[in-house]
């Protein structure tokens, strides 16, 4: 039987690489993991992932952020993220059933933290409801710019993380 993982192996490089950045927009990473194949097995490839992570600069760890919504964009979501609405949706379930209060602070919340960081918020949504991102987005204001990039760095890990996981199920 040929699983998620044997398919990846044996893509393209383009459509390896299409794959690979459903999961994680940074070309350093992507271009990383490709050299990297074949895994032997699925630990191998998040070993793989969690190490060519590892290796990015701040340049990368910008571009893959722009690869996602702004939490509690839905109508964002569906449109410029298409190839990866499905995963990014149940990521931010949460927010899709919050209050319309809570959104519109998450908005503004997602506004002042641009302001003061240059990027978008990122968090791994998976299992949290609007209101815990909000919270979790409000705290981090406070912190200093490298040390707010580490943790979104880390954030985006886990993402990526996720959706190699969906990768290898699906």
């Amino acid at each position: 039987m040929t699983t998620a993982l044997d398919r990846l192996n044996a893509a393209s490089p383009d459509e390896a690489s299409e794959e690979l950045a459903r999961c994680c927009g940074c070309r350093r990473w992507v271009s990383g993991m490709l050299a990297r194949r074949p895994f032997a097995d699925p630990e191998a490839l998040l070993r793989a992932a969690d190490e060519e992570w590892a290796k990015v600069q701040r340049d990368d760890v910008l571009e893959a952020f722009l690869h996602h919504p702004r939490i509690g964009d839905i109508d964002g979501l569906r449109k410029k993220f298409a190839s990866t609405a499905t995963w990014a949706a149940g990521e931010q379930a949460g927010a899709a059933q919050a209050d319309e209060s809570v959104l519109k602070r998450l908005a503004q919340g997602n506004r002042d933290y641009e302001l003061r960081f240059g990027h978008i918020f990122i968090v791994c949504a998976t299992g949290k409801s609007a209101q815990e991102m909000l919270d979790l987005l409000l705290a981090r204001l406070g912190n200093e710019p490298d040390a707010e990039l580490a943790i979104a760095a880390g954030e985006q890990a886990k993402i990526t993380r996720l959706r190699l996981e969906k990768l290898l199920a699906g």
